[in-house]
């Protein structure tokens, strides 16, 4: 399963740590994904949504 959100397409992005004598070693920042339970289609479905759509409330819980 890919690390992406389901909803705005948000997934891992490279680059480099760079240390102090400038030497360079690959890297990756992973989005802070969260695993929700969403009503669509009147429907409980599970959904992995990154914590940015949660907030903005593209999201919403069901209960």
């Amino acid at each position: 399963m890919a690390r992406t959100c389901d909803i705005c397409g948000k997934g891992p992005r490279t680059g480099y740590n760079v240390s102090h004598s400038h030497v360079r070693t690959k890297r990756r920042w992973l989005p802070n994904l969260q695993s929700v339970k969403v009503m669509r289609d009147g429907r409980r479905v599970r959904l992995r949504v990154c914590a940015k759509c949660l907030k903005k409330g593209k999201a919403l819980r069901s209960a």
